[in-house]
């Protein structure tokens, strides 16, 4: 039963990460298109995230922290595989993190431009990346390759797409978040426009990656996936006719709900595998990495969940108040403009 409990904290960290780093990637990503040419709106674009970018991050920490102490093997299998995929995204999320910090230490235009697209494709890197890393958990990997062999492996092109599916997502994601915390009319009419026309692109791309992911994926063989994907697509239609019609909170309620059930959809067809394995030939070798044979001993996850149950309500607690805090629209007034 530990076992099972702690693959589901892992699936609702993963889901509180993908969650709040889809709109923080998505608002990365626009800083140089929504905010226009003037360095005050995008200023404004950027400063949305001000309060919020670092301790989103930390939900990736928690769930990476999760699967070393509760899953050891599986933790060891990812980041030996998937190293070099993951050194992309680092290098993404540093780019982002030195953009925040050095933006505003100068006032030239060249010295803040430069950082606003440092962190426009530091977000762009890290959204691909994580969609090619998630298909390729669905889809599985083999094992037998290693390196730059199993790099080039993990570009498959249902992986590739999967990436862009993600990246489109987040971009939605972002400017959806923009049309609730923006209060500067210019930057705020940009980001309607954005969000409405990515939201018209994401359908049919995320219809063609879910048609494909049915002959790709052992999705057929899962009832729970098959049913959180449905849901998923719901949501997609329900969030962009409500952006069309204006609903702007409805609108980023939707795709945040789509988030947590596509992120549901990857566990449940994981389950109870933690990783698909795949051999030489392509056939999956059942049971080769499961939430069972992949983990640490009961006394330990008695321990961690011990610790989970008191200080998972703190980290909870925090992000609320972090969000209630900073809850007004951010405008050009240079009392908003932090960074």
């Amino acid at each position: 039963m530990l076992n099972i409990i702690w693959f589901i904290l892992v699936t609702v960290l993963f889901t509180g990460f993908l969650f709040l780093e889809g709109f923080d990637y998505g608002v990365g990503m626009l800083v140089p298109f929504a905010g226009g040419k003037e360095d005050r709106g995008r200023r404004v674009v950027l400063n949305t995230i001000g309060p919020f970018w670092d301790g989103n991050e930390v939900w990736l920490l928690t769930a990476g922290g999760a699967i070393f102490a509760a899953f050891p093997l599986w933790y060891a299998t990812l980041f030996s595989k998937f190293y070099l995929a993951l050194f992309f995204i680092l290098v993404g999320l540093i780019l982002r993190g030195v953009s925040f910090e050095f933006h505003s230490k100068s006032k030239s235009p060249q010295w803040r431009a430069c950082w606003d697209w440092a962190v426009s494709i530091g977000s762009f890197l890290s959204a691909l990346l994580w969609g090619v890393a998630v298909a390729n958990l669905i889809r599985g990997v083999v094992a037998a390759k290693e390196g730059w062999s199993f790099f080039i492996s993990i570009l498959h092109p249902f992986c590739l797409l999967g990436g862009v599916v993600v990246f489109l997502l987040f971009l939605y994601h972002g400017a959806s978040f923009l049309t609730l915390k923006v209060g500067d009319e210019a930057v705020l009419a940009r980001a309607k426009k954005i969000a409405l026309r990515t939201g018209i692109i994401l359908i049919p791309v995320t219809v063609l990656w879910v048609g494909w992911a049915l002959f790709e994926t052992p999705i057929l063989t899962k009832p729970v996936a098959l049913i959180t994907v449905a849901l998923a697509a719901v949501a997609l239609l329900v969030s962009v006719f409500t952006q069309w019609k204006g609903k702007h909170g409805a609108a980023f309620v939707s795709v945040g709900l789509m988030i947590a059930l596509v992120t549901v959809t990857v566990f449940a067809i994981l389950f109870p595998n933690v990783l698909i394995i795949r051999d030489a030939q392509g056939a999956i070798v059942p049971d080769a990495l499961t939430i069972y044979n992949a983990s640490s001993s009961q006394y330990t996850l008695k321990i961690m969940t011990i610790v989970a149950l008191i200080f998972t309500p703190i980290m909870l607690a925090y992000q609320i108040w972090n969000f209630w805090v900073f809850k007004k629209r951010v405008t050009s007034d240079p009392k908003d403009l932090v960074y």
